[in-house]
């Protein structure tokens, strides 16, 4: 596991200090304001009975602010990591409110014992992941924003192959059945009207040994996630994006309004909420401030991904970056487009969510 780690304890001893410190003024300021001269001072007996008065104890409650906390947040080596890049990079600098300790893994399996298992606060993991891991923490986790929307796309090189109406008769090589690309494409080519067998699933380990066949048969269909789509584009000039799963996904549910086809969101331990509202305020605040800063100058952005070895060369990493769909819904718009992608994928095949959907109280509604 790739493991990026930025903890300053100075930095969280600096901000507590700064806190006492503001108590202290503050309570030195009220004193100055009630003070009066030694003639106009009120007796013993008057200050004792008047209701107005505050001292420094009932003062300081008032002052009272949140414990700091230090964020543990895992993330995924791909665009869900891409839209913390930003925020990534503050943190090195001493430039956010909050303190974190940031984490990356190849692969969801490993987020989640550390999840489970309290060892990380939060993570950024596939849709159907999330709803899977509150069965498995007995509902003690909730989602509190969709960081990635659609990611996936049909590609080939083969002219004949204009849109999800051409694909009878053909074969799609796409990696990790089972997972949420297969649940996707099946979903897409049932709604299509395919009958299962009318268009075969070819599946691979990894989504380079797509590439190297879409690189090495002419009419070859991949079924590939960003960035490789891009990779593989600039490796072989005559690829070309067929359709994009996201647009296919709003078609399919054949309305004006229809949420878009949800890919990455963040989970966080139920009693850090609970324990710390204003450290998960500021979180999604930076974690929005920094999605929009990578979709805004996807330069710098290429250059972040390269350094946390996301992405193998810039010129790849800033053409895909647009195509990645990095964002940071919360709120009433997060729970619409997740809640409406686990239901479909529950009626398709339980198993993906983890044999039941998740109640109202997985959806953070602060």
């Amino acid at each position: 596991m790739f493991r990026m780690k930025n903890h300053n304890k100075r930095k969280t001893n600096n901000k507590l200090i700064k806190r006492i410190g503001m108590a202290v003024l503050t309570c030195a300021l009220l004193g100055c304001l009630t003070a009066c001269d030694p003639a106009d001072k009120p007796s013993s007996k008057d200050r004792a009975s008047s209701p107005t008065e505050q001292t420094e104890a009932d003062v300081l409650p008032i002052l009272k602010l949140e414990d700091p906390i230090t964020l543990r947040v895992g993330s995924l080596k791909g665009p869900t990591t891409m839209g913390l890049l930003f925020l990534m990079e503050d943190q090195k600098n001493g430039k956010t409110k909050n303190d974190y300790e940031f984490q990356m893994a190849t692969g969801a399996d490993e987020l989640l014992p550390l999840m489970v298992s309290g060892k990380l606060d939060a993570a950024l993991v596939p849709a159907n992941v999330a709803a899977i891991l509150c069965q498995k923490t007995n509902g003690n986790v909730v989602v509190v924003n969709v960081n990635t929307l659609g990611v996936l796309y049909l590609v080939s090189s083969d002219d004949s192959v204009k849109g999800i109406e051409d694909l009878n008769g053909r074969t799609i090589y796409l990696t990790g059945k089972g997972t949420t690309p297969d649940c996707v494409i099946q979903y897409l080519l049932k709604q299509a009207g395919y009958a299962e067998g009318d268009v075969k699933l070819e599946y691979k380990s990894e989504a380079t040994e797509v590439a190297a066949i879409l690189s090495q048969t002419e009419d070859a269909l991949g079924f590939l996630p960003q960035p490789f789509v891009t990779a593989a584009s600039m490796q072989n000039d005559k690829l070309k994006i067929v359709f994009s799963a996201n647009d296919e996904w709003k078609k399919a549910q054949g309305t004006a309004d229809a949420s878009g086809l949800v890919t990455g969101v963040t989970v966080v331990r139920k009693e850090i909420v609970e324990e710390h509202p204003e450290a998960i305020k500021t979180f999604l605040e930076e974690h929005a401030a920094s999605a929009a800063a990578i979709n805004a100058d996807p330069d710098t952005g290429a250059t972040y991904c390269v350094e946390a070895g996301i992405v193998a060369k810039e010129p790849i990493a800033k053409k895909a970056i647009p195509y990645c769909n990095v964002t940071c819904l919360t709120g009433k718009e997060m729970k619409q487009a997740l809640q409406s992608y686990l239901e479909i994928l529950y009626d398709f095949d339980k198993t993906t969510v983890g044999g039941a959907l998740p109640g109202e109280d997985f959806y953070y509604l602060p």
